[in-house]
């Protein structure tokens, strides 16, 4: 089969297209034969180095497909299924060997493009808004990062929760994707200071909860955003990792709380990813939630979709098709 491997960190230049051998499976694996994968900056911290992996590897963690073999003690699906999977790797090729705790049906009404594009970006969205802080109606939230994956889908979960968004955007076309996702208020940060926009927007009262995937350059002025006993909420560095930080720093800013959570420790068993995932299915079936596929590239062109996100010239979800 066709796959993407990584045999030495770097640039995406060690993105190689290369020919491997199926995978095979566990007794409780199943084998999905993929019709569209993820793109996530995880892909980009493991393929860079920044997060440790063993040489070489296949990058990748989410996809959706048709069930094409199942090992001997999986129960829940069969040959033919349409599933989707999230948190799992080798994602980067045509045929991927999941356990079956980390596959969830795909419902009869949503595409395997959609289903690959929704999975990880909104369970991480889910999580967030519904676990990580519990947002709650008329609360005001900033999400930094507003036209990309997460920030899109953030955006409509916290509107369908009641409360009010904040969002910070780096172009005039994507302050026009996240004022269409219910933004209340949009900062072109290219232009604007968002601390000062925010201070503005809340009269100076500053907000309940700061949501950042971006981290170096909006972490020191996420801090100054919130009002006391607020909460940070760093889920990514796509501008770089946020350097050590004083604890003190936070009593400082008014008792706040940092958080740096990721999407493994709210998936921790069967029934937390059928919520999310449930959750999702559901809302994309109901007209509540759209998701956007911005990119989506053949398999062999892994190299461009690395760059364009990197480089935050996407908007929505980056999406590989075998």
């Amino acid at each position: 089969m066709k796959a993407v491997q990584v045999k030495g960190f770097g640039t995406s230049d060690v993105l190689e297209y290369v020919d491997v051998a199926v995978p095979s499976v566990s007794c409780s694996e199943v084998l999905i034969k993929q019709e569209a994968i993820g793109v996530n900056f995880i892909d980009i911290y493991q393929r860079s180095g920044a997060y440790e992996v063993k040489l070489p590897f296949i990058p990748g963690s989410e996809g959706a497909g048709v069930v094409s073999g199942i090992g001997k003690d999986v129960t829940q699906f069969k040959t033919g299924d349409r599933v989707a999977y999230s948190m799992s790797p080798g994602g980067y090729a045509e045929y991927v060997a999941v356990s079956e705790s980390n596959v969830v049906s795909v419902p009869d009404g949503i595409d395997l493009s959609t289903a690959a594009a929704c999975l990880l970006q909104g369970m991480t969205a889910h999580y967030l808004v519904y676990s990580t802080f519990k947002l709650q109606p008329q609360q005001t939230c900033l999400i930094h990062a507003g036209a990309g994956g997460v920030g899109l889908v953030l955006i409509q979960m916290a509107k369908n929760i009641g409360a009010k968004v904040i969002t910070t955007v780096s172009t005039e076309e994507k302050k026009r994707l996240a004022l269409e996702a219910g933004a209340d208020e949009v900062v072109l940060y290219t232009q604007d200071n968002f601390v000062e926009e925010v201070n503005r927007i809340t009269k100076g009262q500053g907000l309940e909860v700061v949501y950042d995937s971006v981290g170096q350059t909006t972490f020191e002025g996420g801090l100054d955003c919130l009002k006391p006993r607020g909460y940070f909420v760093l889920y990514g560095q796509s501008s770089g990792a946020v350097p050590p930080i004083d604890p003190q720093l936070l009593n400082r800013k008014g008792s706040i709380f940092l958080t740096r959570p990721t999407l493994a420790s709210y998936m921790l068993n069967r029934e937390e990813l059928n919520w999310r995932s449930g959750d999702i299915f559901r809302w994309i079936e109901q007209g509540m939630l759209q998701i956007r596929i911005g990119l989506s590239l053949p398999l062999k062109n892994a190299p461009r979709a690395h760059d364009d996100l990197a480089t935050r010239k996407t908007t929505g979800k980056v999406i590989l098709t075998p």
